[in-house]
């Protein structure tokens, strides 16, 4: 998306550059108007109309609005930076819905009061039905990108505009609105059509990647420079290699329309398959793959997954795709990584091997983990707010986007607010929006706020307990009565929305100081659940692997035995954040080496690990000891002491014993092994019970004892 907007924006320069341009006249145009304008007259309209002043009531206006949350939710973004490079042009950038019905618009005030003479304004219809011939009304009417100018528009009273229009289609090819760039007439460029179509096709696209994230993509084009640009085609590909859906640019390029290419599959074509595609993307680095229509045609393909919020990674138990493929089936990705991606492997499988994130794959290993996943997973779609409570880094936004991914709700937005990064005097403004003028500063048309955004969605309050007591009332007002009021306004906004709330604080020690609302505690704890720490957690090793996977997708260095048991010894104040940062300077330090050693991990890590001051190994709770081990319940690919655990043994040795052997220094093997022994003695030399009360498996234990005979 970078790509597109760096060629949207090169575009606009252009546009506004030069001086105003004669608008071309050619006799086929005439005639066109000619057929379009009797259009008009058999509909019953006169050139002589007035312009209706009588838009939609506010009510209505509303539902139309809500209607079309998601198209305004795409759209609006686009606006706001095409609106950036045009102002001071006498212009403005409309959004209809595909009744023709006006949903908003941005432009220079002095032209928006010229536009609001001739009812070109929010709730007004500008179909060809109600407006005659206007670029906004043909296009939906021609399903074309259209230019009316001047004294084309059917209505005399329109006749001072100049208006560009191209209509915006989903991936099956269902019309979803207009956009459109309207100007005075004297200052009509030649270059308006194609900035307002590019500006569509961004829309589209983003459309399409909301509608098909986990799904496998076909970025082509005849010349590969234009892959990764407005220029190239998408499609989307199920993995059974059926095609599922397209961008505009795609549908151009193969010549074909929406339905037409979707009767098609992979082998029909281009032929070729799924199977094939995938096997060509699983070496590092790969060049694009060359296919070709049964006409000839040949076309440049990158095969992409675009998942939400993190990169997507490929993983080789899809079907249909042989399982040597390992974890090097990776398409070139440009989203930025988060740690805490690592944390949920980036992607998942389901039983139809469609590939997606969610609390399933969160489960790796911890009992503690497994059983908040079940508590979740009972109030998914129940209307129930989720409070998650944590240590810092220990995932809570993570968990909240699984439970999001896993919800009815999944494609629609996922709105993530810090209560405690954004500034007091700005975090009502940023949660609730605000009017024009609402305050000094205020962006020109306001700003709709976070919670508006999330409409459909799921709204992540994170570090909630960090939210001024000011602010706790109106946001309790707005969880009650599902509306919100922007700053300098006057009217309230519905909207629907799942709260998901999060803090590492103490909310009933605030509530008790005065500091937290009661009323607002309890309207966001429906379900608590507490995430434990890491150095609570069971799963170490396995969380670690997938942070090495994300950070080095191609070559995926091993940990070494010695690496590890500093990890495990270690309290991991910042818990899985930073242990993706200590695995992220240790991979940069160990590239093209096989294994992570001592001598890769930062001095200030090891320093910290050897000297003890915040490694001390941390106790399991009794509870836990008899839960099953993780290496009984996870495919280990992992060093050798990978399902090993820093656990006291249950009987310890007698004081006296325990001070003459800490006088002998041992190998971290010997004291292994030493451990293994007495929960042996105290088990009366039943492995099954040791393996428990030590957390490893019973293979490490005879693995352990038969090294050191």
């Amino acid at each position: 998306m970078v790509e597109s907007h760096r060629a949207l924006t090169t575009t606009a320069r252009t546009w506004t550059t030069p001086a105003a341009l004669p608008f071309p006249q050619q006799p086929a145009r005439t005639e066109l108007i000619e057929q379009w304008h009797r259009r008009c007259s058999a509909l019953g309209l006169t050139r002589v109309e007035r312009p209706d002043f009588e838009p939609l009531m506010r009510g209505d206006l509303a539902v139309a609005r809500e209607r079309n949350q998601r198209l305004f939710t795409h759209a609006a973004p686009v606006m706001e930076m095409l609106f950036e490079q045009i102002v001071d042009t006498e212009s403005m950038i409309v959004l209809a819905d595909v009744s023709g019905t006006i949903l908003h618009s941005v432009g220079d005030d002095k032209f928006l009061q010229r536009a609001d003479k001739v009812a070109l304004m929010p709730g007004v219809n500008w179909a060809e039905h109600s407006k005659g011939t206007n670029a906004i009304g043909t296009a939906l009417f021609e399903e074309a990108p259209t230019v009316v100018h001047g004294g084309e528009h059917f209505i005399h009273a329109n006749n001072f505009l100049t208006c560009s229009a191209a209509p915006i289609f989903d991936p099956r090819g269902n019309m979803l609105g207009v956009l459109d760039v309207t100007g005075d007439q004297r200052s009509y460029h030649q270059h308006t059509m194609g900035l307002v179509r590019m500006s569509a096709r961004m829309i589209e696209n983003q459309w399409l990647s909301d509608d098909y994230s986990n799904r496998l993509r076909l970025h082509f084009h005849s010349r590969v420079e234009f892959i990764g640009t407005l220029l190239e085609g998408i499609i989307v590909v199920g993995m059974d290699g059926k095609v599922l859906g397209a961008n505009r640019s795609a549908l151009d390029q193969l010549a074909m329309s929406s339905a037409a290419l979707r009767m098609h599959s992979l082998t029909s074509l281009f032929g070729t398959t799924a199977p094939a595609v995938f096997d060509h993307f699983r070496v590092p680095l790969p060049a694009p793959m060359m296919l070709c229509l049964a006409d000839g045609r040949r076309f440049h393909v990158a095969a992409r997954f675009n998942g939400p919020q993190r990169s997507m990674v490929l993983e080789p138990h899809v079907a249909q795709v042989p399982t040597d493929a390992a974890v090097n089936a990776r398409p070139a990705v440009t989203e930025s990584r988060k740690p805490l991606g690592a944390l949920a492997g980036d992607t998942a499988n389901s039983a139809d091997g469609t590939l997606f994130s969610g609390l399933h794959y969160l489960n790796t290993g911890d009992p503690q983990i497994e059983a908040l996943i079940h508590k979740v997973q009972r109030v998914i779609n129940r209307d129930i707010p989720l409070l998650i409570l944590g240590e810092t880094g220990t995932g809570k936004e993570l968990l909240a986007r699984a439970v999001h991914q896993d919800s009815n709700r999944a494609r629609q937005p996922f709105v993530a607010v810090n209560c405690a990064s954004i500034p007091e005097s700005l975090i009502e403004a940023e949660l609730f929006g605000y009017e024009d003028g609402a305050f000094t500063g205020a962006r020109r048309k306001g700003s709709v706020g976070r919670i508006v955004q999330a409409n459909g969605g799921t709204l992540f309050l994170d570090e909630i307990g960090d939210m001024p007591l000011a602010l706790q009332a109106r946001l309790l007002r707005v969880l009650q009565e599902r509306q919100v009021t922007p700053l300098g306004s006057l009217k309230s906004i519905p909207v629907d929305i799942a709260v998901i709330g999060a803090t590492h604080r103490k909310l009933r020690d605030m509530i008790e100081s005065g500091t937290f609302r009661e009323d607002l505690y309890y309207r966001l704890n429906g379900l608590v659940v507490k995430l434990p720490a890491l150095r609570e957690r069971r799963d170490l090793e396995v969380v670690a692997r997938r942070i090495l996977l994300t950070e080095c997708p191609h070559a995926t260095p091993e940990i070494s035995a010695a690496v590890m048991s500093l990890f495990k010894a270690c309290a991991w104040p910042g818990n899985v954040r930073q242990l993706a940062n200590v695995l992220r300077t240790a991979s940069v330090m160990a590239a093209g080496e096989v294994e992570i050693a001592e001598h890769h991990l930062s001095d200030d890590f090891l320093e910290d690990a050897r000297s003890g001051r915040p490694v001390q190994a941390p106790q399991v709770p009794a509870a836990m000891r008899v839960a099953p081990p993780v290496a009984d319940a996870v495919p280990v690919r992992f060093p050798e002491v990978s399902d090993e655990r820093a656990v006291e043994p249950a009987v310890e040795p007698a004081p006296a014993q325990a001070m003459a052997e800490s006088a002998a220094p041992r190998t971290l093997g010997e004291s292994e092994v030493e451990l293994i022994r007495n929960a042996l003695a105290a088990a009366n030399g039943n492995i099954s019970v040791a393996s428990k009360r030590l957390g490893i498996s019973r293979n490490t234990i005879y693995r352990k004892l038969r090294r050191a005979k």
